[in-house]
């Protein structure tokens, strides 16, 4: 196996596990890790997202925002509105119920965060692992769902 094979394999690797033991982690609020995307991108916006501004910050399941808004809307989670200067577009907006699991889920993943912390310890190799995963991420759909999703992030609320 050459470095680039094994590269291509321990990524999927670490991604499969990850998801698995996140999955694991979530499964007692009774949400999946797509669901769990959505309320933590919901809870850090500024404003109620449209459907498509949600869909572009998707990293799980970019190819599926209204169905996901629809599962959290049944579960109680959220709220549609329609966006009072274009009718056309929805709006999400977390209900009392999806900001309490929004927090919940926070809560979960930075105990996995600090998980993966223990085991990249050092800063400078974390920074070098990040930087080498966005050039192989940054032309895919994934890669850009994240980068805008960092973007976003970083405004000012």
């Amino acid at each position: 196996m050459d470095q680039i094979e094994e590269l291509r394999y321990l990524v999927l690797a670490a991604q499969r596990d990850g998801s698995r033991r996140l999955a694991e982690a979530l499964r007692p609020l009774d949400v999946t890790a797509a669901q769990a995307e959505v309320l933590t991108i919901l809870a850090s916006a500024s404003q109620p997202l449209s459907v498509k501004e949600l869909g572009a910050q998707l990293v799980c399941e970019p190819g599926s925002p209204s169905r996901l808004t629809r599962t959290i809307t049944a579960a109680g989670l959220a709220e549609l509105s329609t966006d009072p200067a274009d009718a056309r577009v929805t709006r999400v907006t977390l209900t009392p119920q999806g900001r309490a699991k929004a927090s919940a889920i926070a809560e979960i993943e930075r105990r996995f965060h600090e998980e993966l912390r223990s085991v990249l310890p050092d800063s400078a190799e974390l920074d070098g692992l990040i930087a080498t995963l966005r050039q192989l991420a940054e032309a895919g759909p994934s890669g850009q769902a994240l980068a805008r999703r960092r973007e976003a992030e970083n405004k000012p609320k």
